[in-house]
């Protein structure tokens, strides 16, 4: 007897387009991904995928503000009644261990930065990235130097991270993020 399987809903099928995205984008950038391949993952046609997005800048960008947006919303919620360096730390921890693992995700931001060449990808990059750090600074109070090595860390824990290296396997990876924890 055949089980029939629950038709997804609309809001079903974008997130499954966007997680396909995802992954298409982080491997091969703007440029390089497939939406052939983005809707196949996703089980869905070509077609619809344009339907939903319109072009596949437009998922790009979709994509990129939902990162952004999740990022944001992981920072919000480690922060949660939390001020000033306990925040900070809270949401440092929070990014190294729930982001930080997903390298996906680590290497579709880079993919985000390496786009900025368009003028719409990058004024939402630059929107996102401030909306972080207008958050981290309000919830913190802390000094621009305090804020700035937050991020700075951050950048680089993405790099190492997107090269593979987030166990620090890497004698000269270690150094440098010991160098950051050091004040």
């Amino acid at each position: 007897m055949a089980v029939a399987s629950k038709r997804k809903s609309a809001e079903e099928r974008r997130e499954a387009v966007l997680d396909a995205a995802l992954e298409e984008f982080a491997a091969h950038g703007l440029d390089g991904a497939s939406t052939d391949a983005i809707a196949a993952k996703a089980g869905i046609s070509q077609p619809y995928v344009f339907r939903l997005f319109g072009t596949k800048k437009g998922l790009f960008t979709a994509v990129v503000n939902r990162c952004f947006r999740q990022t944001l919303e992981l920072f919000q919620r480690a922060a949660e009644g939390k001020r000033g360096v306990e925040a900070l730390e809270a949401m440092g921890n929070a990014y190294v261990n729930e982001l930080l693992p997903d390298r996906t995700r680590l290497r579709a931001q880079m993919q985000a930065y390496a786009a900025c060449e368009d003028p719409e990808i990058c004024e939402i990059v630059r929107n996102g990235y401030g909306d972080l750090v207008a958050y981290v600074e309000r919830v913190t109070d802390l000094s621009a130097t305090d804020v700035g090595r937050f991020f700075a860390t951050g950048m680089l824990l993405n790099v190492i991270a997107s090269m593979g290296l987030q166990n620090l396997d890497q004698g000269w990876a270690e150094r440098l993020v010991t160098g950051l924890k050091a004040k």
